[in-house]
């Protein structure tokens, strides 16, 4: 019986990421996207130039596309509360109900109002209208991340509530919403979506000059997206730091895994890389910056780091650990080609194209990791010190489970494959 939940468990933990994963990397590129589409319409606007409203007509079919995907993704997201954790809403619904549903009212208010005439509209009613509807959609994709992220953050760390009768309920609204690690959690996605938009652009764009060197749209669209992403990165690695300090005062845990640091220490090493053995506790073959830990998360070569001996609970150090790198190397490879690209780019020659074509969904990579290492990063708990994984999980037994995350992982990846062609043609055509 024991081993039937364990393995149900692991399967329903799989399932779930698999679902929110795949549903994150489309809002990862509306949510920046929207606002670049909204700078496009406004230098339109001003100098009426005929290649800004080339490159709006593009985009704008890129972000419906884009944003369809994710509205049937986040519908199956949804539905998993129910079949595999009833018991997050059974203990902290009256927290997350109200917060999912500021979201959904936030998207019909503004997403689904303003979005046909955003689509369909720009020949269709005055200029100023489409240019406000435009720029309502963007404000609106922001907003509906603010909700979720307010969630997120606050099933990171809880603030603001009661806990009554075995129920969790709110006791200040403001305490919930601008929970400790919001703020910071807020503008690290936010800048991540906005770059990974940029990248997208840029990629696409460098795609259509292979075809057409003398486009102007895919010129104007290339500058753009490498212009916001030499802008944008330094701010993600200020913010990055930030909420990595944030971090390391109000969930410790998750930042001595992310360390691998086994050991509480003043002086601790920075690990650039290593081989963690979880069942010896110990690094091998490691690559160490001497007091480099300390250095970043204190600001002091001496300071104390806590080490994972210091937690009762702590997640799975593996994953945590190699994401945190993926994150952390692509998003500086990212600087590298972005800061490296800009004297070329008023006439790019076929190396950089091809560069921005390879990192076309570098943001994808580095969102990818970066969730990872926050959502794994929390185990064993669902809503820290609250609400522990486990005792959410529902009563699908372990073949139900196999069988749906079977069926999930095949049309997800025909799904992606037939996302990712979509766009290669449509920039190509």
């Amino acid at each position: 019986m024991q081993e039937a939940l364990s393995e149900a468990l692991a399967l329903s933990r799989v399932q779930f990421g698999l679902n929110i994963g795949f549903h994150i990397l489309f809002p990862a590129i509306t949510i920046g996207l929207s606002w670049l589409l909204a700078y496009v319409r406004v230098r339109h606007a001003i100098s009426g130039e005929r290649a800004w409203l080339e490159t709006y007509r593009l985009w704008v079919k890129v972000f419906a596309l884009t944003f369809a995907v994710g509205v049937v993704t986040g519908i199956v997201m949804s539905f998993q509360f129910g079949t595999n954790w009833p018991g997050f809403m059974n203990k902290v619904g009256a927290v997350a109900g109200p917060l999912l549903a500021y979201e959904v009212l936030t998207a019909f208010l503004f997403e689904a109002t303003f979005l046909g005439v955003m689509l369909f509209g720009i020949e269709r009613v005055p200029g100023w209208v489409h240019l406000l509807s435009t720029l309502v959609v963007a404000a609106g994709t922001t907003v509906s991340a603010f909700w979720i992220l307010a969630l997120n953050s606050w099933m990171q760390t809880p603030a603001g509530h009661v806990v009554e009768g075995g129920q969790v309920l709110p006791a200040s609204w403001l305490g919930v919403i601008f929970n400790p690690s919001f703020p910071w959690r807020f503008a690290h996605m936010v800048l991540a979506s906005a770059i990974t938009a940029a990248f997208l652009v840029a990629g696409l764009a460098a795609w259509r000059l292979l075809a057409a060197p003398e486009h102007a749209g895919a010129r104007a669209s290339l500058r753009m997206g490498a212009h916001a992403a030499a802008v944008l990165l330094p701010l993600q690695i200020f913010v990055g730091d930030q909420h990595g300090l944030n971090t390391l005062a109000h969930q410790p845990a998750k930042i001595a895994a992310i360390e691998a640091l086994w050991h509480t220490a003043r002086g601790a090493p920075l690990t650039l890389f290593a081989l963690v053995d979880e069942e010896r506790r110990e690094n091998r073959y490691a690559i160490e910056v001497p007091k480099g830990a300390s250095l970043v998360l204190t600001h002091s070569a001496e300071g104390e780091v806590k080490g994972l001996d210091a937690f009762a609970d702590h997640a799975p150090v593996m994953p945590v650990f190699l994401a945190f790198r993926v994150m952390v190397g692509t998003g500086l490879a990212m600087l590298a080609l972005a800061w490296g690209s800009l004297r070329f780019l008023r006439r790019p020659p076929r190396w950089l194209l091809w560069a921005f074509v390879l990192f076309t969904f570098s943001g994808w990579v580095a969102v990818l990791a970066g969730w990872i290492v926050t959502e794994v990063g929390r185990q064993p708990w669902l809503v820290t010190g609250i609400l522990r994984t486990a005792d959410a999980l529902g009563e699908a037994g372990p073949a139900r489970l196999g069988a749906s995350l079977t069926a999930y992982v095949l049309t997800y990846a025909a799904l992606l494959l037939a996302y990712v062609f979509t766009l290669f043609h449509m920039a190509r055509k």
